[in-house]
């Protein structure tokens, strides 16, 4: 027994004698006002923009404003149980969220927590909220294709990777969905898809959850949610988080699509923060700076250029690492491709350049903005438009006429236009939209016409056949060859004698029988990204069957 007491005795002697006192310095704090999702914090005097705080209760607080006696603290989760007097201490860490490939699938909040039941998340790393967006060199031109699976959008409105596409119109004509099937046609296509919710009812985001579920598209998405009884300060943060959460997949070589929805209840939530925190209205505070809010988030949407390194030419990898070193015959780079070429040719013949892999990825921006009463000079749908490369805009007119999607092609616009698209899909639809343009003018007057003449009332024919071909269902993207063929049949004329209520129906047999009877068609569309004279041949040898064939 002493023996023991002796043995534990000089134990806590050596234990004793090793601990060695750590001295933590901390920034501490006192709150001298809270509510509402805000807290106004005496001390914390070194601070910084956007650092993590920690209240004494464990909520967790962002730095928002810093001023001369005090620092304006949003608060980041349950601020209810936050009162004056509690201490407040600085964390040094910049406000971040955790990112990786083990966020896929999953449904999170604006601090990227998991709230689907389906435990942690094994992250690989964060990234911090807030960050400088790439600058000019580190871009490449917009020249590949998002495919949205939508025929009006990908006809006329193309998307490209790396583009910021606004979708625009009142409540209730379909922005969300156009969203949702571009979500749902990246299945298969290496894309990964954030959706961030703001200020939406959980019940409407846990619908979106299981239409993606159903489609299996959640196997390639993951969700933000801000949901509308949470914080303003939640709301505020959450497309910033989002972006951060999809910046992890553009700076690691692959291509991502986020979906802002959306940023008109963004702005509120921002202008809530603003009021509660006594920001002066002009540039500092809504609505001076929505510009700069949504400025500073959509410009983090890009399309990083390519590196290269110049090696020797029995280098037998497609794509090189800096770290190969020279034991694998990597000489010199990261370089773009102009200055590697230029090097690799000053260098000699035996020398190539190769592609170092995990650059070149993407972030595709479909920011959605809901306007009231179809009014697109509003504050902030302008400003969104200034910022963005483009606009889908929805009209509740359209859509009530049954026209879905609702897309006016008058006043939608891709500034990147045909160089996101392939060259299968430019050869159908190079007029395509200025033709529906027209069609819609000429529809307007001829309702007040008594009389037409024989070459108008073709052209009023064949725009309501190409109208018919432009409507879709809803969850029901459409693949690039079928969008192709079906466009290729409207244009040339081989839908003119079908009935106006049969147009669906021709679609549907038109898809069955190419993919039955004539293959090769879709597979050369797809395959090479364009229609050659072969395969052109091949399409209207197959039109003109199914034209003789089909009995509607």
């Amino acid at each position: 027994m002493s023996d023991l007491i002796q043995q534990i005795t000089g134990d806590l002697q050596k234990q004793i004698e090793s601990f060695k006192p750590e001295l933590n310095v901390s920034d501490i704090g006192v709150v001298v006002e809270a509510g509402d999702g805000i807290a106004r914090v005496h001390g914390l005097a070194n601070v910084r923009a956007q650092e993590l705080v920690q209240f004494s209760n464990g909520v967790m607080g962002t730095a928002f404003n810093l001023e001369k006696d005090s620092v304006g603290v949003i608060v980041m989760g349950n601020y209810e149980g936050i009162v004056e007097g509690m201490t407040v201490r600085g964390t040094n860490r910049i406000a971040s969220v955790p990112v990786g490939d083990a966020m896929i699938g999953r449904v999170v909040n604006a601090l990227g927590e998991p709230i689907d039941g389906k435990g942690p998340i094994a992250t690989t790393g964060f990234r911090p909220i807030e960050r400088i967006a790439p600058g000019v060199i580190a871009r490449q031109d917009v020249d590949t294709p998002i495919q949205t699976g939508i025929k009006s959008i990908d006809a006329m409105i193309p998307v490209g990777r790396g583009q910021r596409e606004l979708i625009i119109g009142d409540r209730q004509t379909g922005k969300t969905a156009i969203a949702i099937d571009a979500i749902i046609n990246q299945k298969g296509k290496g894309v990964t898809c954030i959706y961030v919710a703001v200020g939406q009812k959980k019940a409407a985001v846990a619908r979106t959850l299981g239409i993606l579920e159903k489609f299996g598209a959640m196997e390639h998405t993951i969700i933000v949610m801000a949901s509308a009884d949470e914080s303003a300060a939640l709301q505020y943060i959450a497309p910033y988080s989002g972006t951060a959460i999809g910046e992890e997949f553009m700076e690691t070589g692959r291509d991502a699509l986020i979906i802002y929805d959306d940023l008109s209840k963004h702005a509120w939530a921002y202008r809530q923060v603003s009021l509660l925190l006594r920001r002066p209205p002009g540039r500092e505070a809504y609505p001076g700076d929505v510009f700069y809010l949504h400025s500073r988030l959509l410009e983090r949407s890009a399309r990083l250029a390519n590196q290269y390194v110049i090696t020797k030419k029995d280098f037998s990898g497609e794509l090189a690492s800096e770290a190969d070193g020279v034991d694998k015959k990597v000489y010199g780079g990261p370089l773009s491709k102009h200055d590697a070429t230029e090097a690799a040719k000053a260098l000699g013949e035996d020398y190539k350049i190769v592609k170092v892999a995990g650059t070149g990825g993407s972030l595709t921006a479909l920011p959605i903005i809901e306007t009231l009463l179809g009014d697109v000079s509003a504050y902030i749908p302008t400003n969104v438009i200034s910022i963005t490369d483009g606009q889908i805009y929805l009209e509740g007119n359209l859509f009530n006429a049954g026209i879905r999607p609702a897309v006016n092609v008058g006043i939608s616009v891709s500034r990147v236009g045909g160089d996101a698209q392939t060259k299968a899909m430019k050869q159908v639809a190079g007029r395509l939209r200025l033709d529906m343009a027209a069609y819609r003018e000429l529809a307007a007057f001829a309702l007040m016409a008594s009389d037409l003449d024989k070459s108008t009332r073709a052209q009023l024919e064949r725009g309501q056949r190409m109208q018919e071909i432009l409507k879709q269902p809803q969850y029901e993207p459409v693949d690039l060859e079928n969008e192709v063929i079906v466009l290729f049949a409207g244009t040339n004329g081989f839908a003119d004698a079908v009935p106006l209520d049969k147009m669906y129906q021709w679609q549907v047999d038109l898809v069955r029988f190419m993919a039955t009877s004539y293959p090769e068609v879709g597979k050369d569309i797809v395959t090479k990204k364009m229609i050659t004279d072969d395969n052109r041949a091949a399409m209207m040898k197959a039109l003109d069957a199914f034209r003789a064939s089909w009995a509607g």
